[in-house]
C-alpha cells in the first residue's frame, strides 16, 4: 500500500529551488545526484530547468501522470496542491514544510483541512515538518538530508530530523548501510504503526530500529510489534522516560504507572528491543544487522588480558546469557594449540603475548563447540600483540558466519586500524567489553522471544451479571469509588475469597460480632469516602480481645475524624483475620494509549515504597502472567524461602486471569488495586483483604 513512497516510477517536487541553501534545492539536488530511477518532474514558476531539468510553472502542466509527491510550499497552499496532485495520479505526498499543528491554533486548522483533502483524494501522508525519505535500494532520497547512506538491510523511523541527520552521519563513519530511512514528523496521517507495518513486510529490510516520542496507537502498536518481532527484530528508544512524566492518581498502581511504564511494558509484550540510549541503538543495530543470530544464550569470551576477561564474565550478571562450558574435544585442541600458562576454561585468557596465530588457533576451537553459542573477542593492545594480522584473521575465521562474533579491541589510536578492518567485514566493535555483552545479551532475549508460541489470551468465567449491577448502581448515584464492602461483593461475583465480616455501628455491636467471629480480628473504618485507610490510622489488624478491641474502636474513629474531618462514617468493619500467608498486590490502570495495565508485586503498607511490582496490558496471556510472577524480585518469599512453605501460585494466576478478564469486560472500570491479597499455604488459596476500584461516571 505505501510502495510508491519508497519505489515510485515518478516524483514531483513541488517547491523546487534553484538557490543553494535551500531546502527544495538540496532535496531536488538528492534526487538527482543519488541516480533516482523513475521520472523527475520539479515544479518552480520562476525556474525554466533545475539541473538540466524542466521545470513547471504549476502542477497542472506536468504532461504525465506521476505516483509520488513532496512538498515544501507554504502550509496555507498544500491543501489545493494536494487536489492538483491527485488529478495527476498521486496517491502518496511526503509534507516536508512546517508550519502546521507545531505552531498552534492557525496550523492545526490548516493541517486538518489538508489531511481531508487528502482524504477525499484516497492519498496518503508521510509529515508534515519532517525530513523526507531514502530508499537505498530505489536510489530515492527524497530528503534534505546532507549524502547519501550505503545500501544496507536496516531500516529506520524517526519522529525526530535532527536524530535522523546524527545517525546519518554515523553510518558514513561506521559503513552501516540502511534499507530505508524514514522521517515521520508530525505523524498527521502515517505514524510509527504504519511504517513497522511496511518495514515488516519489506523484503530488504532485516532488522527495524526507530526512536519514538510517543504514540497515538498505543494498542495497534503492540499488536504489529507483536507480528513483526517473530520475522524481524525491532530495536525503539523510547523518549520522555523521567519521573517528570509520570501520572497523578489515586490508587497505589497509578502512582507507579508512570508514563514511561506503558511504554516498557508494551513493548516487552511485542517483542520490541528497548534501547535506552542512542548508543545502544547503534550497538545493537550493527550486531543484529551484521551477525547471525544466536542458537542459544551461551557465551564464550576469548581475551588477550584477564581483567577484562574478568570484567566481561562480570558484565552477565542481571543478564539471560550465560557462560558456555566447553566440551573436552575444545579443552584438549586448546591444550594442544595455546602455551601452558593459557587459561583454558571461559574466560580463554590467551596471555598478553598472544599474536595474530594463537587467536586464530583459539577461534577455531571456541566456534565449532556445540556448546558455544556466541563468542566475545577482547584485544588490548600489549607489546607484542599484532592489530591488524589479529583483525585480520577474525576475519578469516568467522568467514562462515553460523554463530555471532562481537570484538571490543580496547583503546584508541594503537587498535584504530584493527578496528577499521573489523568494520570493513562487517564485524561489530565496542570500545568496552560491557557493551559487547549487552548486544550478545539481547540477542539471545530475542531468541528466546521468537522461539516462545503466541497464544490467546487468558480468559476466566465469573458472575458478570452481579458485578455489572454493583457498577450500575455506583454510576448511577454518580460515584467514581467503589470500596469497602461494596469492592468485597465485586470479590464474591469473581470467586475471589474475602475475609467473613460484619459492619458494627457502635462499640456493643462490635463486641458481639467480634465473639461470633472468634479473636483474633481485623478493624477497618467503614467509608466510601476513605480510600486508603491504614494511611489515615482507619485499620488495626491482631485484636486478640475484648479490652483491644474496644479501644481500638475508639482511637479508629478519632483518627478519622482527625484526618478526614468531612468523611461519611458508616461504622467499623470486623474481619476474620487471615493469618499465615504473604502480602502482594493486585491492580490494574487503564492508560490513554495501550488500555488496561495490570500489576502485581509485593503487597501491605510499603508497596510504594519497596516498588516490586510489573506490568502488563491486558487481556494477559499465561506467558504474560508467568512473568508478572516470576519477575519479582522477592518471589522467593512466595516460593518458600528460608524453609517456609511454598505459597499458593496456582490460586494468584486464577486471581491474575479474573482481573484481566473483568477489565477487559468493564471499561468504566479506570484504576483498581487488592492490596493486600494475602496469599496461603500451596493449595490453600488467596484472601482479597482490602480493595477499591475507580470507576468513569460519565
Amino acid at each position: 500500500m505505501l510502495d510508491n513512497f519508497f519505489a515510485p516510477k515518478a516524483v514531483a517536487v513541488i517547491g523546487a529551488s534553484r538557490v543553494p541553501g535551500k531546502v527544495g534545492f538540496d532535496l531536488f539536488r538528492n534526487l538527482v545526484q543519488y541516480n533516482f530511477r523513475g521520472r523527475i518532474y520539479p515544479v518552480n514558476p520562476k525556474a525554466g530547468e533545475l539541473f538540466g531539468l524542466k521545470c513547471y510553472p504549476a502542477i497542472k502542466d506536468i504532461p504525465d501522470r506521476f505516483n509520488l509527491a513532496v512538498l515544501m510550499i507554504p502550509p496555507k497552499l498544500i491543501p489545493d496542491a494536494l487536489r492538483d496532485c491527485c488529478e495527476r495520479g498521486a496517491d502518496s505526498a511526503i509534507i516536508i514544510s512546517a508550519g502546521f499543528k507545531e505552531t498552534g491554533i492557525e496550523g492545526a486548522a490548516i493541517e486538518r483541512e489538508m489531511l481531508k483533502t487528502a482524504g477525499e483524494c484516497g492519498m496518503r501522508l508521510l509529515g508534515p515538518n519532517c525530513l523526507g525519505i531514502i530508499d537505498t535500494h530505489s536510489r530515492l532520497n527524497a530528503s534534505f538530508a546532507a549524502g547519501m547512506p550505503a545500501q544496507g538491510s536496516i531500516g529506520f523511523m524517526s519522529q525526530s530530523g535532527a536524530l535522523c541527520t546524527a545517525i546519518l552521519d554515523w553510518s558514513y563513519g561506521s559503513g552501516v548501510g540502511f534499507s530505508k530511512f524514514i522521517s515521520v514528523g508530525n505523524k498527521a496521517d502515517l505514524d510509527e504503526v504504519d511504517i513497522l507495518e511496511m518495514l515488516g513486510s519489506d523484503d530488504a529490510t532485516k532488522v527495524i530500529i526507530g526512536y519514538i516520542e510517543g504514540t497515538n496507537r498505543g494498542r495497534a502498536l503492540l499488536k504489529t510489534g507483536l507480528r513483526v518481532t517473530k520475522n524481524k527484530p525491532v530495536i525503539l528508544i523510547k523518549s520522555g522516560s523521567s519521573e517528570a512524566g509520570a501520572r497523578a492518581a489515586s490508587s497505589h498502581t497509578g502512582s507507579m504507572a508512570g508514563s514511561d511504564a506503558a511504554f516498557d511494558t508494551a513493548f516487552r509484550q511485542a517483542g520490541i528491543i528497548r534501547a535506552r540510549t542512542v548508543e545502544e541503538l547503534f550497538d545493537y543495530a550493527v550486531a543484529f544487522s551484521t551477525q547471525p543470530l544466536p542458537n542459544g544464550n551461551r557465551i564464550a569470551i576469548l581475551t588477550n588480558a584477564g581483567g577484562p576477561g574478568i570484567m566481561a564474565t562480570d558484565a552477565l550478571q542481571g543478564t539471560n546469557a550465560r557462560m558456555a562450558s566447553f566440551a573436552a574435544e575444545t579443552i584438549n585442541m586448546l591444550k594442544e594449540k595455546l602455551p601452558p600458562t593459557a587459561a583454558l576454561y571461559n574466560p580463554v585468557d590467551i596471555i598478553g603475548d598472544a599474536r595474530a596465530d594463537r587467536y586464530e588457533n583459539a577461534i577455531a576451537g571456541l566456534l565449532t563447540d556445540p556448546g558455544v553459542d556466541g563468542l566475545i573477542i577482547l584485544l588490548t593492545p600489549q607489546g607484542m600483540t599484532q592489530i591488524e594480522e589479529t583483525a585480520k584473521s577474525i576475519v578469516y575465521s568467522t568467514i562462515e558466519k553460523t554463530k555471532p562474533v562481537l570484538t571490543a579491541f580496547m583503546g584508541e589510536d594503537m587498535v584504530e586500524s584493527g578496528i577499521h578492518i573489523l568494520k570493513k567485514n562487517s564485524i561489530p566493535n565496542y570500545s568496552f567489553p560491557e557493551r559487547a555483552v549487552a548486544v550478545f545479551s539481547r540477542m539471545a532475549d530475542y531468541v528466546a522471544w521468537r522461539a516462545t508460541e503466541t497464544v490467546e489470551p487468558v480468559k476466566a468465567e465469573y458472575n458478570k451479571e452481579n458485578v455489572g449491577r454493583i457498577i450500575a448502581d455506583f454510576k448511577k448515584m454518580r460515584k467514581t469509588s467503589i470500596a469497602g464492602e461494596s469492592a468485597l461483593r465485586i470479590f464474591n461475583a469473581l470467586g475471589i475469597r474475602v475475609p467473613v465480616y460484619r459492619i458494627a455501628n457502635d462499640i456493643e455491636e462490635a463486641k458481639e460480632t467480634a465473639a461470633e467471629l472468634t479473636y483474633p480480628v481485623v478493624m477497618k473504618v467503614s467509608s466510601p469516602d476513605i480510600s486508603h485507610k491504614s494511611d489515615v490510622g482507619g485499620v488495626v489488624a491482631g485484636i486478640c480481645d475484648e479490652d483491644a478491641l474496644v479501644r481500638a474502636y475508639n482511637q479508629i474513629l478519632v483518627n478519622c475524624r482527625r484526618f478526614v474531618p468531612q468523611a461519611v462514617i458508616q461504622g467499623v468493619e470486623i474481619h476474620q483475620m487471615v493469618t499465615g500467608g504473604k502480602e502482594v498486590i493486585v491492580g490494574m490502570i487503564r492508560d490513554s494509549q495501550f488500555g488496561p495495565m495490570v500489576m502485581f508485586g509485593l503487597g501491605g503498607i510499603y508497596v510504594e515504597v519497596l516498588k516490586d511490582v510489573n506490568f502488563r496490558v491486558a487481556p494477559l496471556r499465561e506467558s504474560d502472567i508467568d512473568c508478572l510472577i516470576n519477575e519479582m524480585r522477592s518471589i522467593k518469599l512466595l516460593t518458600g524461602a528460608r524453609g517456609e512453605k511454598r505459597k499458593d501460585l496456582n490460586a494468584v494466576k486464577q486471581t491474575l486471569r479474573l482481573i484481566s478478564t473483568l477489565v477487559m469486560d468493564f471499561e468504566e472500570i479506570i484504576e483498581m488495586d487488592i492490596n493486600p491479597l494475602m496469599v496461603l499455604e500451596e493449595g490453600q488459596g488467596v484472601y482479597a483483604i482490602d480493595a477499591r476500584f475507580s470507576i468513569k461516571v460519565d
